[in-house]
């Protein structure tokens, strides 16, 4: 069953639990400003990506919606200017109040990482960390137990120092890996986890979606994740109406409407759909949704986990 967006409407506060801002003269983004690779990005051609990308950007683009307060995920900045980026977010935030929140960056492994880590503690918008394991390129292959990856102990030590800091982990995984992800945060019960673009079910067909929700429910078992209702679209602006809005009914029938976040993944899901689109299709999946059920999974659900105060942010982005 599937509604039609053009009837789907939706006039509540929004906390954007997933955006990325970025300025291409005040810091270096190699994934935009050097080689053009478009074979090896998951959207494929993201030529309109390699612009500054601020505030003003965001406000034009969620035009005419009440977007409460918004979460900042990390936007792979040169990994030797991880800090630097968290001092430019919380710079931007007091100019333009905008984002409400900060999930920085660091590799579980990399040598300074504590170093990193109390750096990013300075700034009193931090909330959580993006670090993604090594994955495998398809669901054919397999990368378990290199090092880098969910089963290496250096890297499993990493994760762990999140909980002495109270932050979440922001987990991006392909939907081969989400078996491999459940058992990795039933090893860390006390660690909140952001489960990033749904689990990212790429493969469409039958049995990829059949593969997608196994490994989803796996995940869902660990009652401290969450997972985001964000980046939908698949390679060269593919945007599939129907069994996009399939995919959010099964997101929250497995994880309930108390454990889902609206996402917008702006700017990157500018690829495939605007911010209205994207909201409308997410409120035409759950037609039956109750007004209580609708605001906790567009603000209430990511207020609670990014524990962003009612009052803060901005009242009116848009």
């Amino acid at each position: 069953m599937s509604t039609s967006v053009e009837s789907a409407a939706y006039t509540g506060e929004i906390v954007d639990s997933h955006h990325h801002l970025w300025d291409l003269g005040r810091g270096h983004y190699p994934w935009l400003q050097d080689e053009y690779d478009p074979g090896r990005f998951f959207l494929g051609t993201y030529e309109t990506l390699r612009r500054n990308y601020l505030p003003a950007d965001y406000r034009r683009d969620t035009h005419g919606y009440r977007v409460a307060a918004t979460v900042h995920i990390e936007a792979e900045r040169s990994r030797k200017q991880q800090v630097e980026e968290t001092a430019w977010i919380e710079h931007i935030n007091k100019l333009d109040n905008i984002p409400t929140a900060i999930v920085a960056h660091v590799f579980f492994t990399q040598p300074d990482r504590d170093e990193i880590l109390a750096a990013h503690a300075h700034s009193p918008l931090m909330r959580g960390v993006r670090s993604k394991p090594v994955v495998a390129e398809s669901a054919r292959h397999s990368v378990k137990g290199q090092p880098g990856t969910m089963q290496d102990v250096k890297w499993l030590t990493g994760l762990a120092t999140l909980e002495g800091y109270g932050w979440s982990w922001d987990a991006r995984v392909p939907y081969w890996h989400l078996g491999e992800l459940a058992d990795t945060v039933r090893q860390f019960p006390y660690i909140l986890v952001a489960l990033n673009h749904a689990g990212l079910p790429l493969d469409r067909s039958e049995e990829g979606l059949k593969q997608w929700r196994s490994g989803l429910h796996a995940v869902a078992s660990n009652r401290q994740v969450t997972l985001k209702l964000s980046e939908f679209g698949l390679g060269y602006g593919r945007w599939d109406e129907d069994v996009i809005q399939s995919i959010v009914r099964d997101c929250v029938a497995i994880f309930g409407f108390d454990r889902v976040m609206f996402g917008s993944n702006l700017p990157v899901s500018s690829l495939s759909a605007s911010f209205d689109r994207i909201v409308r299709t997410t409120i035409a999946a759950l037609p039956l949704a109750s007004a209580a059920e609708l605001h906790g999974l567009f603000a209430g659900n990511a207020r609670r986990f990014y524990r962003i105060d009612a009052y803060a942010g901005a009242a009116a982005l848009s």
